[in-house]
């Protein structure tokens, strides 16, 4: 008789094939085109001049509020200065406050201003009708597998910044 599987626990059965996880990763940038898809389109209609990373950092800030430069740059694999310009240019938008931090005055924990939340809802809520249509096609258990693996391919960044506080 085989064990029950613990919750989280690897299953030793499970052999994949080169094939198998070949279409994996396909699957994996095919998905990610689609999203970045509809993140450019809303960009476009903003009309602001911002780019992928400025969405990304803000969608990162309503999850995380207080992460600065360095935070953000484990999270997205942006170069620090890539990073810290592209929190200057959020700021200068005015959709970033930034403040000296309490212990060290070189960093700078950022936080959405009510025009970041505004500009981060109107692009996230596309891409919340992309995946929540994706989740209803892959059904219940789709939804807990999913998240299950996209976790594992996440691994330490999840515990990368401030403790997440979801702001609505």
């Amino acid at each position: 008789m085989i064990a029950p599987l613990q919750q989280g626990a690897a299953d030793p059965r499970l052999i994949l094939r080169d094939e198998e996880l070949d279409s994996g990763l396909e699957l994996i940038l095919l998905a990610e085109a689609a999203l970045w898809a509809a993140v450019d389109g809303a960009l476009e209609a903003e009309g602001l001049g911002l780019g992928r990373s400025h969405w990304r950092a803000a969608f990162l800030l309503r999850r995380r509020p207080g992460i600065g430069v360095q935070d953000l740059s484990k999270l997205t694999s942006l170069s620090k200065q890539a990073a810290s310009r592209t929190l200057a240019d959020l700021a200068r938008a005015g959709l970033v406050e930034r403040a000296s931090g309490d212990l060290d005055g070189r960093r700078k924990p950022a936080v959405l201003t009510e025009q970041g939340l505004a500009f981060e809802a109107r692009t996230a809520e596309r891409l919340r009708a992309l995946l929540a249509k994706a989740y209803r096609t892959g059904g219940l258990d789709g939804v807990a597998g999913t998240r299950r693996i996209l976790a594992a391919l996440a691994g330490p960044r999840q515990g990368v910044g401030p403790t997440r506080r979801v702001v609505a």
